[in-house]
């Protein structure tokens, strides 16, 4: 049982260790009665697949799943829930990357499924503006923006899973952060019900509005432990009709983050990505993909992923920008070659490369893996002194930074040693060495997450290495907002 749930349950007097031994039918009854037989389930073939995260780290249990389909029905759940003391655990598509979404193995909790809340409420196209149900898929969201000549400025890898409650809750980055910000700059209202089931309803979209808080945007990174995101208002942007990206070699990150600034003086608006991909990366990638080429015939020790877009249908003006950019970098020595893609086919092989990363070195064998963020101008030098401590202070470990340089989050990946043994050593020398990164990452003024939210992965480190005045007023407004802390326990907020 996580100690959130231990401290609730010990302050209340009624854990499960002083109730009685069927303590849970009573809302195991009412719940199946309210929410029905597509609702409530507590089959464990079906609930199984959901007890697990993606990564495969943490596995626990629960009383049962909810799937409400309607934010009336899921708040009277969340009234029932309140009145028993018993635990939510809010999960998305399950795809997130912190064990967010899983309960623990005490068995207290229910699982509480957002996949049938999927329906786009509504669109307003010349407003550009869509509202979604939390249950509502990344790639449906891009799918019907781009039928209304439109889209949705936030994309990732796992598109077809990850769901807008999901990212609201953990605040999502992505590939475009660099021009258009996180998911929090692209929600402009929201609606959630709160931990006595109090339903919040602030979807109108209001450009000034004094009222006090800003309720939304405490929401917003909450990871489910404050409220249960339902629905949101969402911005959406004028549709892109063209695109030139490039690949690029370079000798070294500082002369990436070089380019980085040229490009950004000289194509403004227009560049939307900029990653950077070591050769160890690149090369793991290739080796795991059987029909992937190299983009560029020679190999760099450093590669740079540009992407610029435009209004226009011919993108023949933004392609010649782009070109210009890299001609004048070829001729000062800053990069040592150079691809423009020719199509949307070539363009895409690039991003299949960027994007098949954590797959394919997750094939070599076990990782440490962190999200974290140092200011864009320090990364550089970061991602060379750590990559230096980490490998002389373990030896056998390679290290690897790649991502998305233009706001300062690199996904820096540890390798384990040849003949480590997957499962054993994350959970000795793995998390030894996690804690060494994240000292680092402190001491260079960044966060230990960057994009992919604390969960219950990174909860100690936060309490460890967290400002105190601020894990102060995050408990206290948790207590506030969740008194009986039945809201996604054990997760974001440290026990004290």
């Amino acid at each position: 049982m996580s100690e959130a749930i231990s401290d609730v349950m010990s302050n209340t007097n009624d854990g499960p260790e002083n109730r009685p031994k069927h303590w849970a039918d009573g809302f195991i009854e009412e719940a199946a009665q309210l929410l029905g037989a597509k609702g409530f389930t507590r089959d464990p073939d079906l609930i199984d697949p959901w007890l697990t995260d993606w990564r495969g780290r943490y596995t626990g249990r629960a009383l049962g799943l909810a799937s409400p389909a309607d934010t009336q029905t899921l708040a009277e759940l969340i009234k029932l829930c309140a009145q028993h003391r018993v635990p939510i655990v809010p999960q998305g598509g399950n795809s997130g990357m912190a064990g967010g979404a899983t309960p623990d193995e005490s068995g207290n909790a229910i699982v509480l499924s957002m996949r049938r809340m999927n329906a786009i409420r509504s669109f307003d196209a010349e407003a550009g503006q869509v509202v979604c149900e939390a249950g509502v898929i990344l790639q449906t969201l891009h799918e019907a923006a781009e039928a209304q000549d439109l889209r949705f400025p936030l994309t990732l890898g796992g598109k077809g899973s990850a769901t807008i409650g999901g990212l609201i809750s953990t605040n999502a980055g992505g590939t475009q952060v660099l021009r258009y910000g996180t998911m929090r700059a692209q929600v402009l209202g929201i609606e959630a019900i709160m931990a006595d089931g109090a339903v919040l309803d602030q979807l109108t979209v209001l450009k000034k509005d004094n009222r006090g808080f800003d309720l939304k945007q405490l929401l917003i990174g909450s990871e489910g432990t404050l409220g249960i995101v339902t629905a949101a208002t969402l911005r959406l942007l004028p549709a892109t009709r063209s695109r030139a990206t490039a690949w690029v070699g370079l000798a070294n990150a500082t002369d990436a983050r070089t380019l980085l600034r040229r490009a950004d003086a000289a194509l403004g608006d227009a560049l939307e990505g900029f990653e950077i991909v070591p050769v160890h990366c690149l090369e793991s990638v290739l080796a795991h993909l059987p029909d992937a080429r190299p983009p560029l015939a020679n190999a760099h020790p450093w590669n740079a992923l540009l992407e610029c877009t435009s209004r226009d249908s011919d993108g023949s003006a933004i392609t010649e920008r782009l070109e210009q950019v890299l001609a004048l970098a070829l001729d000062d020595g800053l990069i040592t070659d150079a691809a423009i893609a020719a199509n949307e086919t070539q363009a895409e092989q690039f991003w299949t490369l960027r994007d098949s990363i954590s797959p394919a070195e997750r094939a070599l064998g076990p990782a440490m893996q962190h999200d974290i963020s140092v200011p864009v101008e320090r990364m550089p030098e970061f991602i060379e002194a750590a990559i230096e401590k980490i490998e002389a202070e373990f030896p056998g470990t390679t290290g690897a930074a790649f991502g998305h340089l233009g706001d300062g989050n690199v996904h820096f990946h540890v390798l384990a040693p040849r003949g480590a043994v997957a499962g054993k050593w994350e959970e000795s020398e793995g998390k030894t060495i996690s804690a060494r990164v994240h000292d680092l990452v402190s001491q260079w003024g960044g966060s230990i997450s960057a994009e992919h939210g604390i969960g219950q992965m990174k909860v100690s480190e936060l309490g460890r290495l967290g400002d105190p005045a601020a894990l102060g007023i995050m408990r206290q407004v948790k207590r506030a907002l969740d008194p009986h802390g039945i809201l996604n326990p054990g997760k974001l907020v440290p026990p004290e």
